[in-house]
């Protein structure tokens, strides 16, 4: 998709701020009725865009609602366990939730980072790139993420439990919405679950979150005044589901849509039901790319993410590495915004075709492909974890977490991982005792 060509308007009003601070220094009078002039243009120009027609015929390719998502789903398993497999569960349980732990760590301090900067970094600790372990050191050490980790917390020798992230907050929230409502909860019941729970957010969480504060009801919160509804912020919601319904995709998929629709529509849905049903089948698949396509057959077949993953899976044969991932990936979505669903997810599947089941390899090409790369490593973590099981991981990855695992939820700032492994496991059991 060619996207239109947009001018640069920071630029723009970078400009106009400097020069109504110049012409203000320099005395001069009539700067507020201009300024004004330009907010009210600017005002109309967004009224404007927000109102044109959307193609129709596209959008019936690409619905909103559960009933039609599923109308124009492939064939698929739907279901590949006969019942809850409580011993293959648990290892694998273990090692996806650890990958995912692993995956964003090694990504967070260096989240967006180019890739010569990320290459710059890795010489200056004297490791090799593609990193193989932790960052041994990362600039400003002491400086917070989310206001509670240190930076110095995601490295190698000052890591004491797993830090604070939104990745690994909403694999929490996941599991408290489940423990309050059961796994039939509705999307009002996850609406009051984020206003219990969750003290801020960003882009379209932020929106949803605000809206919901707002009285906004949970149906309509993710439809006002949010452009960031194709973001990948659903996805990165994944895991709980599929770590609930293992070897069920259906309902992982199913329980994703009713997380989703809080805060996304079309690309955002089907991103977070696309990896919920992956995760799922990840339980009971040996190989991480059977996972991908199951999880396919849990969103519309022809809309753009199916599309664009359909292609990343043909694609994968000729991308051996991170470069030539990045490459491939820029090329094909030129102008789509970095925080988008679809790039990111391509990155995602590229992570796990060129690492396979070796789950170092996995995590670290998939950050080394840089974009929102501890999202991405989370996921693809995530996924190979389930596929090799905890057992498969190497202790380097694991060995500082602690048994400790720090968020940023409202009255829940630390978890336990054999607490969450006793936790998701018990919802596991409950999902397929209701099937």
């Amino acid at each position: 998709m060619a996207y239109p060509r947009i001018p640069d308007y920071a630029d723009l009003a970078e400009a106009l701020k400097l020069y109504s601070q110049l012409k203000h220094e320099y005395g001069a009078k009539g700067i507020a009725p201009v300024l004004a002039e330009v907010e009210k243009a600017m005002k109309a120009s967004l009224a404007k865009l927000k109102k044109l027609p959307i193609d129709g015929k596209l959008a019936r390719r690409e619905p909103n609602d559960l009933k039609r998502i599923r109308a124009l789903r492939p064939k698929g398993p739907r279901k590949l366990w006969g019942g809850f497999e409580k011993k293959i569960y648990a290892d694998r349980l273990k090692g996806a939730m650890l990958g995912r732990f692993a995956g964003c760590t090694l990504g967070a301090p260096v989240e967006f980072w180019p890739i010569d900067k990320m290459e710059a970094l890795a010489e200056e600790n004297g490791m090799p790139f593609p990193p193989d372990d932790y960052w041994k050191y990362v600039p400003e050490p002491k400086r917070l993420r989310y206001n509670l980790s240190p930076r110095e917390a995601y490295t190698r020798d000052k890591m004491n439990g797993v830090p604070v992230d939104d990745d690994i907050a909403y694999t929490l929230l996941g599991l408290l919405v489940v423990e309050d409502f059961g796994p039939g909860f509705s999307i009002a019941d996850n609406g009051k679950a984020w206003v219990k729970y969750l003290p801020y957010a960003c882009t379209a969480e932020k929106v949803a979150l605000a809206n919901l504060q707002a009285g906004v009801p949970a149906l309509q919160a993710g439809g006002r005044n949010n452009p960031y509804c194709e973001w990948i912020g659903a996805d990165i919601r994944s895991d709980p589901w599929g770590y609930m319904a293992p070897g069920y995709p259906e309902f992982a998929a199913d329980m994703a849509y009713r997380d989703a629709y809080i805060s996304h529509r079309r690309q955002g849905i089907y991103g977070e039901m696309f990896f919920s049903a992956a995760i799922a089948a990840a339980f009971a698949v040996d190989d991480p790319v059977e996972a991908l396509q199951i999880g396919l057959t849990e969103i519309p077949a022809q809309c753009a993410l199916a599309r664009d993953i359909r292609w990343a899976l043909k694609t994968a044969p000729k991308i051996k590495n991170y470069r030539q991932a990045r490459d491939a990936m820029d090329a094909r979505f030129k102008g789509m915004h970095p925080v988008h669903t679809n790039n990111n997810a391509v990155l995602t599947v590229w992570g796990l075709t060129t690492g396979g089941r070796d789950f170092s390899r996995v995590i670290s090409e998939t950050v080394a492909m840089g974009m929102d790369n501890d999202c991405t490593a989370a996921t693809a973590g995530s996924i190979c974890g389930a596929v090799i099981g905890a057992a498969n991981i190497p202790a380097k990855w694991t060995k500082r977490f602690n048994n400790t695992v720090h968020s940023y939820l409202i009255g829940k700032r630390r978890f336990t991982v054999s607490g969450l492994l006793q936790r998701f496991t018990r919802q596991a059991e409950l999902v397929w005792k209701s099937c």
